[in-house]
């Protein structure tokens, strides 16, 4: 079943964080932080596990197969990214079965046509808003646990239709049953607020460093009337960035360490990822 634990922070009103998980080196930090929810990124777990682009050119199989991991690794529940359901209805009926089965708390569905593009980039083209919404009834009909595991609703029409479609498409998608709506890529503050206070369901913010929407402060996404932020790429983007800077030290000094640059213990990352229980099975069995 899922974890109720997304729909009662929701009920509760509280505006709370969510963070993407790229890997599950990122996902024991956030077991070590302590997070209620984590979010799994279609984008950053695509470059992590494949060295792919978020374009629609992983499958199915892939993805829910990098989800079950997830939610194996994490103390969180996932709330999960489902891309366009994989195909048509029956597509989104399997990815939803299959989405639930694994242990994710809820699923995002977006209005792209297959493949899909990453919201932030150009080339997005939408589907009718029928089909849409017929993708989001489906959903809703095919879940088994129908108080806990939530759908979200996505539409990326914003860049290619304007904000008075996009908030079209959305109120077809609640009427159609979504639990939480997401209005992608909004370009200022004033269309943030506007698909906010359009809607009664809860709105989803995306803090998608390096995109199209402004990056605000928790407190002023609550002012604005969100119900929680995802942040997909800040772990991803904030590793890179380290990783490149020790690469060029070791490249071009012959270092591996530096006082400017912060290093995870060994020792305890290896408690951190589980080391201890397989040293205490190997003094238990070790002949």
């Amino acid at each position: 079943m899922a974890n109720p634990i997304f729909r009662e922070k929701l009920a509760s009103k509280e505006f709370f964080v969510v963070p993407g998980m790229q890997d599950m080196i990122a996902t024991a930090m956030a077991n070590k932080v302590g997070f209620d929810l984590v979010y799994g990124t279609g984008y950053w777990l695509t470059a992590s596990n494949a060295g792919l682009p978020d374009a629609g050119i992983v499958t199915y199989t892939d993805m829910v197969d990098r989800m079950a991991t997830l939610v194996r690794s994490s103390n969180a529940a996932v709330i999960a990214d489902g891309d366009t359901g994989y195909g048509g209805l029956l597509n989104v009926h399997h990815t939803v079965k299959g989405y639930e089965a694994v242990g994710v708390t809820a699923i995002q569905l977006e209005d792209q046509e297959f493949p899909k593009k990453c919201g932030h980039t150009p080339y997005k083209r939408c589907i009718p808003a029928q089909d849409m919404a017929e993708k989001i009834q489906v959903a809703a009909e095919a879940r088994t646990d129908k108080e806990n595991f939530l759908i979200i609703a996505r539409t990326d029409a914003r860049a290619g239709e304007g904000v008075d479609a996009a908030l079209r498409r959305l109120e077809a998608y609640a009427k159609a049953g979504a639990d939480v709506l997401f209005f992608e890529a909004p370009q200022s503050e004033d269309e943030m607020r506007t698909a906010c206070s359009a809607f009664e369901l809860p709105m989803m913010a995306n803090m998608a460093d390096g995109g199209k929407t402004p990056i605000l402060p928790a407190t002023r996404l609550k002012e604005l009337g969100y119900a929680f932020a995802i942040y997909p790429s800040m772990t991803s983007l904030v590793a890179a960035s380290a990783m490149e800077q020790a690469l060029l030290r070791l490249k071009n000094q012959g270092l591996s360490q530096s006082p400017d640059q912060p290093m995870y213990d060994f020792m305890e990352f290896c408690e951190l990822i589980g080391f201890d229980a397989v040293w205490d099975f190997e003094k238990r069995w070790a002949k």
